[in-house]
């Protein structure tokens, strides 16, 4: 079973305008709702690609029965922590000539229901999955995923962490089979910009030092590289295609890369179905279907070897 948790879920209302002027009245042309945070959209993505997972984190107050209501109807099995106060946030995603993004906190999360959470996660059986993925809450501890991930570790499952800034330097300690930055995201967590993939596989390779097994990142239209726990680092190359949507495209590829683990791919077309997931959504206006996941994977080429400094 895959486990994903979101700490910090959210409503994601969309809306599509021809210009966004500030300080003006701007009319939609379309508008979308959608049960959203990123270890949310790998449940979906993962449902979408035939797999079945356990999404679980923290909900409040009534945009949290609204978010409930609207992931039920996406059939995704769901065991989420109640917060006695707060509301479950809503994230804007306006898009227009380019996309901007106006993101809640969200509520405040005590021990206690930290603690039930933890109730949760001790169904995790060896051989399991666990997907930490997203920002921090207020109220968490900033070393919660390496919490996390230690509790995981003592029921013998696996974890993935897509997070960024201290929360996925406190994460590496716990040794996660892998984590998933973006580009910004390595260069931040090792102090400096990344232009190359050589950079990028030498900055994934400190992360492996710190803790990490594998590193998976992705790298927008230049595609995605990969650092295996026992191999050299692959970079594969983004499809032809026009970008739509860039929300989702990183938790696709975490979702491609576990259907690929589940299915015992090679390290090299994990990598391909990682990267199709990826452009698939950013092609899309949400999550892709696994058709589109599919007709993508056939056109990527084999991965290249990019050298680095270990």
């Amino acid at each position: 079973m895959i486990f994903t948790v979101t700490l910090n879920p959210s409503l994601d209302y969309i809306v599509r305008t021809h210009r966004l002027t500030p300080g003006a009245l701007c009319r939609t042309q379309n508008e979308a709702l959608y049960p959203g945070g990123k270890g949310v959209n790998v449940s979906l993505m993962l449902a979408r690609l035939g797999l079945p997972s356990r999404a679980t984190g923290f909900l409040a107050g009534d945009t949290g029965a609204l978010f409930e209501k609207l992931l039920h109807s996406s059939m995704i099995e769901q065991d989420f922590v109640q917060l006695p106060a707060g509301r479950t946030r809503i994230n804007v995603k306006v898009r227009a000539d380019g996309e901007t993004e106006l993101n809640g906190a969200g509520p405040a999360v005590g021990e206690a229901a930290l603690g039930s959470l933890g109730e949760r996660l001790d169904a995790l059986q060896p051989g399991d999955w666990l997907v930490l993925s997203g920002s921090v809450p207020p109220g968490l501890p900033v070393n919660i995923y390496a919490r996390l991930i230690a509790r995981a570790a003592k029921k013998g499952a696996k974890t993935v962490v897509d997070t960024s800034g201290d929360a996925l330097t406190h994460a590496l300690s716990g040794s996660p089979a892998l984590v998933k930055p973006n580009l910004d995201e390595l260069g931040a967590a090792v102090g400096r910009p990344l232009r190359t993939p050589e950079e990028a596989a030498t900055a994934s390779a400190a992360l492996q030092r710190a803790g990490a097994k594998a590193v998976l990142v992705s790298m927008g239209g230049a595609g995605a590289l990969l650092l295996p726990e026992d191999g050299g680092a692959l970079l594969a190359a983004a499809p032809a295609g026009q970008a739509r949507n860039t929300v989702g495209a990183g938790d696709a590829m975490v979702a491609a890369y576990l259907t690929a683990a589940a299915h015992g791919l090679s390290t090299a077309d994990t990598l391909r179905y990682a990267v199709a997931a990826g452009s698939a959504a950013a092609f899309c206006d949400w999550l892709p279907e696994r058709d589109a996941v599919e007709t993508l994977f056939a056109q990527i080429d084999s991965p290249r070897p990019v050298c680095y400094n270990k």
